[in-house]
């Protein structure tokens, strides 16, 4: 475990597995690092894989209310990136965490190799097909992990992988962040800008997604220029964890991008 400082003071832990080109990991709402379980592995065995906790979460410090923007939380990618000396990364975020991931893509274009993106948005749009199930937003909310599991994954994955699963739902996290992340995710707009993403951008989605439905990446493929999207059959918001298949479909796509 590791630790730098983020551009406010804030600490903020870290750590790295594995060896070969870097690969950030960037987490999605009040999630720590931990909460990539088997998928970390799994790419570390291809990848020099780096992993942080968001401040507010797991073991690093809160800092600054007002810093709490998936934009400002970028800042905090980058200083990750910088203190790992990996100049150049891939970038892989779930959830909030592609939220993140859009911005440090917009922001710092020169240390983002390729981008993933799962399960995820950019940002509010009035069409109503883009908006959350309203039971599933209740469960999010609620933080119930009865109700969750459902929404993110699939029985029999939770029931081969209760550990992966418990780790995932039960971040070390106060209401006072909590709070500040679900603001950060639920205010980030970044539409305007996403044509100005230079990286190659692969967005993952589930079929299944109540909590960031599919139009969501439809209108993403439409504003990233030459992304590409895959739409995962009957999977929820947790596809990067219960479709260990999406592993190999990155491993080609970055081989292929960045060959």
């Amino acid at each position: 475990m590791y630790f730098t400082t983020a551009p406010d003071g804030a600490e903020l832990a870290w750590t790295e597995s594995g060896d070969g080109e870097p690969l950030l990991l960037i987490a999605g709402q009040a999630t720590a690092m931990d909460g990539w379980g088997p998928t970390a592995e799994l790419l570390s065995r291809s990848y020099r894989v780096i992993r942080f906790d968001h401040r507010g979460i797991g073991r690093s410090g809160k800092g600054d209310a007002e810093r709490y923007t998936t934009r400002l939380l970028a800042e905090d990618a980058a200083a990750v990136l910088k203190a790992a000396n990996a100049d150049l990364a891939h970038v892989y975020g779930h959830s909030m965490g592609g939220r993140i991931g859009q911005w440090l893509a917009i922001d710092y274009p020169q240390k983002v190799r390729t981008l993933v993106l799962a399960a995820t948005s950019g940002g509010r749009w009035p069409d109503a097909s883009v908006q959350p199930d309203k039971a599933a937003l209740a469960a999010l909310v609620s933080g119930d992990m009865s109700r969750l599991e459902e929404l993110f994954f699939d029985p029999a994955w939770v029931r081969a992988n209760p550990e992966a699963t418990y780790t995932f739902f039960n971040s070390q996290a106060s209401a006072w962040a909590k709070a500040r992340h679900f603001k950060a995710s639920r205010d980030h707009d970044a539409w305007s800008e996403l044509g100005s993403i230079k990286a190659p951008t692969l967005i993952l989605h589930g079929t299944d997604d109540r909590l960031t439905r599919l139009p969501n990446a439809l209108i993403l493929r439409e504003h990233i220029p030459r992304s590409v999207l895959v739409r995962v059959p009957e999977a929820g918001h947790g596809l990067h964890l219960d479709h260990p298949e999406t592993i190999e479909w990155i491993r080609q796509f970055i081989a292929r991008k960045s060959g």
